[in-house]
């Protein structure tokens, strides 16, 4: 099972793959200071008018391109109101767009060409911060890293939260955003808001829009419709966390074997607040890791840069890419394999990016403050230099191309589903290492929120990523393996999947999940009745109108549909429909050799 310590994986292809890989790898250890920040996702023909929007990879599941006739840039909640109001009286749909929109499905999307997108861009500042009530209200434009630099001014800290910071405030309560525990009220960042300030329409009698004031005290029922709305009950203008007192964190990665990971997956998470897993099935390992909570008074001064969150070369990123595009091409799994294990060994040797004073990594543990432990995204952070570096999934550039599949299963149902996916490795060792060259199998613990659209039990997130073809009709290699796994989570286990990452399947009929899905429909309806925020993705997915998957030739390839005849993969290349291998409901495009 070990197959990346194996020297029988060496072949005279390997020096070849490795060189770029490696190089992709070496560069990840310097925080570059130079870099080209993502783009507005928004882009307009001219001014704000005729205007398209994408998410940050540059291409939605369906590769469809989403238009509104206007984009607004409210910088104040008075103009928020302003901007709703006049919308409203004109019947305009409207749908919000974020700093760097890093949802994958159409959340962002109106319907035609007519509606206006509102951008919370410039909606970012803080509004009162309160260290001895310890309350931090802000507005919803605001990233996640700025969220985290403003608590720690007065001494206070987010407790959980997701490890990439270049998500919104809004786009965080939209989309049930969440880090890794168990522990308190659990991972979910939505969790610790106790107010939610948000700018519906309204009648004729309210000017055409109301701000409604949201809390667990005063509206719990639309407080609990807010808190993972999807978009669809307005626009969120402010929001008011709990926070803790600053503290520090101790954190250690250890890989073992995965014999008995179905084992500890149940009671790890119980052992360590922050505890997550990153799974390397193909290669038989798993990467523990230790964090806890710390006293403030603690040594440390550490700091978490995640390698593959930092600024990368384009020269480089292109050259990692037109190496997995050359293996998909020629059905070379070995070589995907000896690259995964090349970048899986350098990430773990480096720490992931953790060092021990911001600069250098001497040891485990690793100590710091929660402030630079708990979220990273350096590339992020830099001045334009002409796309010489970027965002490796900067989509200006050749760069990274993907699908971005998450979804939770119940806690109790884990082992069984660790134990089908070590199922389907056994039959192909080689199956899975796809899912290695893009840092494995992340697995995050999260419990039951109140939120009507939250998780509904204690369960481990798995997130998932793997290479998406640029031409939609391609297959990829072992594409049965992957949508097997896709489908016993969500069909044999009843998975839920991630609002904001996820290929248009994984939503048919998701609704129908939610033991409170009828209470968030009935806030929905009082709040926005003439569905003025709402789109054909979002009324697909919440079970109001039509269906979020597409049946068509080869839409099974893209996630569009689950195939049930050989046209919807790729006949003419050798792939069709045929049943899971491991769970022999499932349907997926396998390639058949004559």
């Amino acid at each position: 099972m070990a197959f990346g310590y194996s020297p029988s994986y060496g072949s005279n292809q390997t020096a070849f793959w490795r060189t770029p890989l490696g190089l992709y790898c070496l560069f990840t250890l310097v925080n570059t200071a130079i870099s080209t920040p993502p783009e507005d996702p928004v882009k307009c023909v001219s001014g704000n008018t005729n205007c398209t929007v994408t998410n940050s990879l540059g291409a939605f599941p369906d590769r469809s391109t989403c238009r509104a006739a206007n984009v607004a840039y409210p910088t104040s909640e008075a103009e928020l109101v302003s901007i709703v109001a006049a919308a409203t009286k004109a019947g305009r749909k409207m749908r919000v767009t974020t700093r760097y929109s890093h949802s994958s499905p159409k959340l962002v999307c109106t319907d035609g060409k007519d509606g206006l997108f509102i951008s919370t861009k410039f909606l970012n500042h803080t509004v009162r911060a309160d260290a001895k009530a310890m309350t931090l209200t802000v507005e919803s434009g605001m990233t996640l890293r700025q969220l985290i630099a403003e608590a720690a001014k007065v001494g206070l800290a987010l407790p959980y939260a997701p490890y990439w910071w270049g998500v919104t405030v809004g786009g965080m309560m939209g989309t049930g955003a969440h880090g890794s525990s168990l522990w308190g009220k659990g991972s979910a960042v939505h969790d610790y808001v106790t107010e939610i300030r948000m700018v519906s329409p309204s009648s004729v009698n309210d000017e055409f829009s109301k701000i409604r004031v949201l809390s667990e005290t005063t509206t719990p029922n639309e407080f609990n419709a807010a808190k993972v709305s999807l978009g669809v009950l307005g626009v969120i203008s402010q929001v008011t966390f709990a926070l803790q007192p600053m503290f520090k964190r101790s954190i250690k990665y250890v890989m073992r074997n995965d014999l008995d990971f179905n084992d500890q997956v149940l009671t790890f998470g119980k052992k360590h607040e922050f505890a997550d897993f990153v799974w390397l099935p193909s290669q038989g390992k798993v990467v523990y890791r230790m964090d806890d909570r710390v006293a403030i008074n603690t040594s440390g001064n550490g700091l978490y840069d995640f390698l593959p969150f930092r600024s990368q070369l384009s020269p480089i990123v292109a050259t990692t890419r037109s190496s997995e595009e050359t293996q998909e091409k020629l059905r070379d799994a070995y070589g995907k394999c000896v690259a995964a294990t090349t970048i899986t060994s350098t990430l773990f040797a480096t720490s992931y990016g953790l060092t021990n004073n911001g600069i250098i990594f001497t040891g485990y543990p690793v100590i710091g403050s929660q402030n630079r432990m708990m979220s990273s995204g350096s590339c992020l952070d830099s001045l334009e230099d002409k796309l010489i570096s970027t965002c490796a999934w900067d989509s200006r550039i050749k760069g990274v191309f993907i699908y971005s599949t998450g979804f939770s299963v119940p806690l109790t149902q884990v082992n069984s589903f660790i134990n089908d996916i070590k199922s389907l490795v056994k039959i192909d060792s080689k199956s899975l290492c796809g899912l290695e060259l893009y840092y494995g199998i992340l697995m995050r613990y999260v419990t039951s929120s109140p939120a009507y659209l939250g998780k509904e039990t204690e369960a481990i997130d798995f997130d998932i990523t793997y290479y998406r073809a640029n031409d939609p009709l391609t297959p990829r290699l072992y594409e049965d393996f992957i949508e097997e796994i896709e489908q016993i989570a969500l069909l044999k286990y009843n998975a839920l999947p991630h609002w904001g990452k996820n290929r248009n399947l994984a939503f048919d009929g998701v609704i129908r999940k939610y033991k409170n899905a009828p209470a968030f429909l009935k806030v929905k309806e009082s709040y926005d009745p003439k569905g003025l925020f709402s789109s054909e993705w979002t009324d697909q997915i919440l079970g109001i109108k039509g269906n979020p998957t597409i049946v068509k030739d080869g839409c099974a390839l893209e996630g569009l549909c689950i195939c049930s005849e050989d046209a919807h993969c790729a006949p003419t290349k050798g792939y069709l429909c045929r049943p899971g291998k491991v769970y022999k409901e499932a349907r997926v495009c396998t390639h058949v050799t004559k």
